[in-house]
């Protein structure tokens, strides 16, 4: 699809995910994001002359969220729930939003035991105390075929966001995201938190192609071997101290070490709470698998009306191809296959960037 991306803005009630109001006078201020089991945030100005009657309710802190459109693809690409709004003798009024990931960091799991469960099944339960009383969430999970334990105690204070991560931090831990969608007839949106194994499709030969020259206006492969970037042989470590504190088995790239790369060592806490053993040791063995060669991450920028399309053509941990004919960085180009984990959107400067992993 080859045409500029034009979004419109929908103030929306945060319980019901009914339009309260279009907003076509709201503006972002910058680019809006997403990022792979994690929140993000935007800021707006909205002129008070071209707001509708009702831009209050539309826009109520705590009680709103804000969600564009595509309107060329008919299809919603971000929604926020709007934290602060500012306004008085100046013409418009500003207000800031954050993307559904963080209403369940203001949302707790209690007390549960989940025994020989599986790990999406997990994740399920831990995020159900969200769908009382809060935004229209619609469960979307598929089981990943591999079961644990986990203890959640009311009394650790730990959200729901933070033990969603702790679960996708394991070594082959699924991965979850919260998605907008409309509702049957178009009258407002739904809020799918998917659960899988690994989020999108990660075609080998994907569909999804940034070219340069093309479509790319600038690149950049950032390769890095910094602390907490790479790693050869980690530990995760509990809380508590000197030797009583928790520790996983030191887990090493072995067939890294053996080819004859050096011992780089890392050690972290990777969650509170975490009294397994075991647990901390496969948050290790996820660790050490990302690290081991290092950090390799492309940041590309497209021109956002001759790209392919994000929530079209391609999505949040989708695969997508760069294909670079000539660079300096690359003289005798580079096509390779990276995994998109997270994206900005700017019609206004009619640019997209995603940002991708070349995983090993």
């Amino acid at each position: 699809m080859i045409a500029p991306v034009t979004l419109a803005w929908y103030g929306v009630d945060m319980r019901t995910g009914g339009i309260v109001e279009d907003l076509p006078s709201l503006t972002p201020t910058g680019a809006l994001g997403r990022k792979l089991g994690a929140a993000t945030t935007l800021q707006f100005d909205m002129v008070l002359a071209g707001a509708p009657a009702g831009w209050e309710a539309a826009t109520a802190p705590g009680r709103s969220l804000l969600v564009a459109v595509d309107t060329a693809a008919d299809t919603p690409v971000w929604a926020g729930g709007v934290l602060p709004r500012e306004g008085g003798s100046a013409t418009s009024v500003q207000l800031g939003a954050a993307t559904l990931e963080a209403y369940l960091d203001a949302r707790y799991p209690g007390t549960q035991t989940l025994l020989a469960t599986d790990q999406a099944t997990v994740m399920a339960a831990l995020a159900g105390p969200a769908l009382t009383n809060g935004p229209p969430l619609v469960i979307d999970s598929v089981a990943t075929g591999t079961t644990m334990d986990y203890l959640s105690y009311d009394g650790d204070d730990k959200t729901i966001l933070a033990c969603l991560s702790e679960v996708m931090g394991l070594d082959g831990g699924p991965e979850f995201t919260v998605d907008v969608a409309w509702s049957t007839g178009h009258t407002g949106f739904v809020f799918p938190l998917r659960i899988r194994t690994a989020i999108g499709t990660q075609a080998p030969s994907p569909e999804a192609v940034f070219d340069a020259p093309g479509c790319v206006s600038d690149y950049s492969l950032a390769e890095s071997y910094e602390s907490g970037k790479g790693a050869t042989r980690v530990i995760a470590r509990g809380e508590g101290e000197g030797a009583s504190r928790l520790s996983s088995a030191p887990v090493e790239a072995t067939a890294l070490i053996a080819g004859g790369w050096p011992v780089w060592e890392y050690r972290y806490t990777p969650a509170t709470g975490v009294t397994n053993p075991d647990q901390l040791t496969s948050h290790a063995t996820s660790t050490v698998g990302l690290m081991a060669q290092g950090a390799q991450v492309w940041t590309v920028r497209g021109v956002a009306s001759q790209s392919p399309r994000v929530g079209t053509d391609w999505a949040l941990g989708d695969n997508v191809r760069v294909a670079v004919e000539r660079s300096p960085r690359h003289p005798a180009g580079a096509d390779v296959v990276a995994r998109c984990w997270a994206w900005e959107l700017d019609p206004a400067g009619d640019t997209v960037s995603p940002t991708l992993v070349q995983e090993t």
